[in-house]
């Protein structure tokens, strides 16, 4: 069931039908404030995030709040072309990642989009300033703003590499290929901290689990052992191999708790010697190329401004 009427999405100026409130009951925004919804709601929840000129963001009902080309008493000397910002327009990249890209997907497999938006100039140099990112959650997808975008990749998060080399594109303007075809300097030795970072998280969180609970999160333990593997080969190929080929069925078995949790935390001691491993023999520089990240993003950011 859609949680998202008047067609409020990701990046929709809205003006709010209440007063907004902080911490103790603060007044923050009175009644007929104007923001850009910044993330919608998932599941059962209801409320809308709302970002505001001056950086507050609240979450709203859908009764407190409504699209600001819809409403009739327009706010004097509100920016047209704020009015008028579509998010979709200014999407430079979207890919699919998750399940479907790594090659584990089953029958009831979600289909997980993120992406990028080139935030325009006036969003960019207005009050609003451009949000880091939206989320859509009823279309289950996330746009970094390429700032942010490539700030994350250049730090070697696991998350923004494997946007890079999602074998599933379905948009790359100009500028997003310009982007692909420089992806290969994001990549640095940092991989080993960030990935073995999130992995040896991921096994905190098991092996609490099976305190607390004396249960296995399969699914968990599967995606623990598949980042393991995609920073080792990224580490020896040069590159992020997100989709897990021929090891698609071994990883299945374990999100159908088919191994015992021995095997695969014996399985997970074998994958960590192999990343170090990997790591000693590398060729990928120490760092990645801030200056070619930094050039493209200047690039993108002139040709918002023309």
């Amino acid at each position: 069931m859609s949680h998202q009427p008047q067609n409020i999405h990701a990046g929709t100026q809205v003006v709010t039908l209440i007063s907004v409130h902080g911490s103790n009951h603060a007044l923050v925004h009175p009644r007929g404030a104007v923001g850009i919804v910044t993330r919608t709601p998932c599941g059962e929840e209801q409320r809308y995030l709302v970002r505001f000129p001056d950086g507050f963001e609240a979450a709203l009902q859908p009764t407190e709040m409504e699209v600001l080309k819809l409403f009739k008493d327009r706010l004097e000397g509100a920016s047209n072309s704020l009015q008028d910002f579509a998010l979709e327009d200014h999407v430079i990249y979207r890919c699919i990642v998750g399940s479907r890209a790594y090659g584990l997907e089953t029958e009831t497999s979600d289909t997980d989009l993120r992406g990028i938006y080139l935030a325009p100039a006036d969003l960019h140099w207005s009050l609003y300033g451009a949000p880091e990112q939206f989320e859509d959650n009823e279309q289950q997808a996330c746009y970094w703003e390429l700032q942010k975008f490539l700030t994350m990749a250049l730090k070697a998060n696991p998350n923004i590499l494997e946007c890079l080399y999602s074998p599933l594109v379905e948009k790359a303007t100009p500028i997003a290929q310009e982007l692909l075809a420089i992806r290969d300097k994001f990549l640095s030795q940092m991989i080993f901290q960030t990935f073995n970072g999130y992995a040896l998280s991921q096994f905190k969180k098991i092996e609490q689990d099976l305190r607390n609970q004396g249960k296995v999160r399969w699914k968990h333990a599967m995606h623990l052992l598949r980042l393991l593997m995609s920073g080792a080969g990224a580490l020896r190929e040069g590159r992020v191999p997100v989709h897990v080929g021929e090891r698609r069925e071994e990883l299945l078995a374990v999100k159908r708790g088919e191994l015992t949790w021995e095997q695969v935390d014996a399985w997970r001691q074998r994958l960590h010697r192999e990343f170090e491993q990997a790591l000693a023999e590398t060729k990928l520089p120490e760092r990645p190329d801030y200056e070619a990240a930094n050039q493209l993003l200047i690039s993108a950011r002139r040709s918002k401004a023309a």
